[in-house]
Order: structure tokens, then C-alpha cells, then sequence
């Protein structure tokens, strides 16, 4: 990966919707030359695919929790993970080692559903423990820092 593959990367990470005329502007190359670029970014893997990035408050989900997950000893983690797809309110997942299991992302309209999700998730996906956060807002960070890293 060389200066100009950054380049487009960076682009890209910023906003993923830049039509291949633009970023050819951006790096001085033709939008043919970076689309051969960008094709080979992911067959190599590098660039996995294109998202919307969603602004939940507009959707009426204005409360993000982290919620720290201890699950029950004899709960498969295979099993917790395929679970949380029943759980719409539930954007994103980690497997953690130390004392928890498991980091949730968590967005909901109000206490009363955090209540809910977090009694479903006991009931019905085997956690024993929930330790919740509320977010009070994200610390805005240049996307493609990683890049010069």
C-alpha cells in the first residue's frame, strides 16, 4: 500500500459515497487508474464494505448505553453472540477478556427500554451480570488518524 492508496483510503474513510472522478481529482490519477485501485483495496481486504452512519437520536433513540455483560457459566458464547441479533436496540458487540464477557453498544429511546432490554437479555440470552453506562456524548476523532499510524 503505498502514499496514494492512503490517500484514497482517507478519502474514502471520510466520506464513502466520493464517486471515483473525485478521488482521481484528489490524488491526481484517472477515475479508471482509481478504480482499479480501489477494487484491488478490497479484494485485499483492506476495505471491507461501504455503511450509512446513522444519526439514532433522528430515529428516536437518543439514549446510548455501554453495558459491561457477565454471562452465566454455562452460557456458549457462540450461542449469547447468535442471540443478539434478536435484539435490534443492540448496534454493536465485543468479546472482552478481564471481568467481563462482553461489551454491549446499546440505543434506546428511554429507561424504561434499557430496563426491558436488559431484563430480556438476562431471561432469554443467558447474562448474569449488566453494568451499564450512560454515554453522554462521543469524542469526535478524525476517522483516518489510523492511517498515519
Amino acid at each position: 500500500m503505498d502514499r496514494i492508496d492512503r490517500e484514497l483510503l482517507a478519502a474514502l474513510i471520510n466520506d464513502g459515497r466520493a464517486t471515483y472522478q473525485e478521488l482521481g481529482r484528489l490524488v491526481r490519477l484517472s477515475s479508471n487508474t482509481v478504480a482499479d485501485r480501489i477494487r484491488r483495496l478490497r479484494k485485499d481486504g483492506v476495505i471491507r464494505g461501504y455503511r450509512a452512519e446513522l444519526d439514532y437520536a433522528v430515529l428516536g433513540r437518543d439514549m446510548q448505553i455501554m453495558s459491561d455483560i457477565r454471562l452465566q457459566d454455562t452460557v456458549d458464547p457462540a450461542e449469547f453472540e447468535r442471540g443478539l441479533d434478536d435484539v435490534p436496540q443492540v448496534i454493536s458487540a465485543s468479546r472482552l477478556t478481564g471481568e467481563y464477557n462482553y461489551q454491549l453498544r446499546i440505543v434506546c429511546a428511554n429507561a424504561l427500554e434499557l430496563e426491558g432490554i436488559i431484563d430480556r437479555l438476562k431471561k432469554h440470552n443467558g447474562v448474569r451480570q449488566a453494568h451499564s453506562r450512560l454515554v453522554l456524548h462521543e469524542v469526535p476523532l478524525a476517522r483516518d488518524r489510523i492511517l498515519g499510524a
